[in-house]
């Protein structure tokens, strides 16, 4: 029996009310989901906010508000977003790191993204290192592709994240790598012995297969409107909560233990 970590990916960046009425928007909606989302099982939030009109955004008092509410309701594992979304700078996107949370992604490598392109050279990946390791944030090393594992292997050689490392490992983005069980155990292969990993599988079947795939390889998951706004064919998921509840069921019938948050500061090493 094994500890599994389950991260709830809120909002996202692109999905809107179109796709799904129950997406949570503002600093106040965000904040009860990520709640719920804890209350669930969820012991890490990834961290994305909207402007009013729900349009991205990287502001720092967006996020600051945000994450005051999350810290009045739960102590869960922050982890913001540098990815922020298709268009924006390396300094708008790095914004949130100076309210120095837990954790933060740092995507390994420019990649394909629907009909659009998120750009991600290496003096762009080691700006953003240096600044997590300044301010001690442990990041997420998210791979959209196999040479983005090599492209965080770069930054581990130059000695710009230590160990323990934690990659995310994003499969059937639009235009990008395609997931598949093959295709996951290929990537974790791939990453350095002892490193902890999460699965994020893009859309509805995708999503729900890479629960399974994580758990029979010893990974972690990853759930939540970013993801897939469906709890099952064509039925639209009502909350977050919803679909970290069907994680957790699963992970219980496969045996696995549902780790806390207290349970990933410790097994991450994040700052106390």
């Amino acid at each position: 029996m094994y500890r599994t970590v389950i991260t709830c990916a809120i909002t996202g960046a692109e999905v809107t009310r179109k796709d799904n009425p129950n997406l949570p928007v503002t600093p106040e909606e965000i904040a009860d989901s990520a709640f719920a989302a804890h209350q669930a099982g969820a012991a890490i939030l990834h961290l994305h906010v909207r402007e009013e009109d729900g349009s991205p955004t990287q502001d720092l008092n967006i996020f600051k508000k945000t994450i005051e509410l999350v810290r009045r309701k739960c102590d869960m594992v922050i982890e913001v977003t540098t990815g922020g979304a298709v268009g924006m700078t390396l300094e708008e996107r790095m914004q949130p790191l100076q309210l120095e949370p837990e954790m933060a992604s740092l995507d390994c490598g420019t990649m394909n993204f629907g009909d659009d392109c998120i750009i991600n050279t290496l003096p762009m990946m080691r700006e953003a290192a240096r600044a997590m390791q300044r301010l001690n944030i442990r990041p997420t090393l998210e791979c959209f592709d196999l040479s983005h594992i090599d492209g965080a292997g770069q930054l581990i050689k130059e000695g710009l994240v230590r160990p323990p490392f934690h990659y995310g490992f994003v499969l059937n983005v639009p235009g990008g790598v395609r997931y598949d069980a093959v295709t996951l155990e290929f990537f974790r292969r791939r990453i350095p012995a002892d490193s902890y990993w999460t699965a994020m599988g893009i859309g509805g079947k995708a999503n729900l297969m890479a629960i399974y795939s994580a758990i029979s390889l010893g990974g972690f998951m990853r759930v939540g409107f970013e993801d897939n706004v469906y709890y099952s064919r064509g039925v639209l998921a009502e909350s977050n909560a919803q679909l970290v509840e069907r994680a957790v069921r699963i992970a219980g019938e496969c045996g696995c233990q549902i780790a806390s948050s207290d349970d990933v500061r410790q097994m991450l090493q994040l700052r106390s």
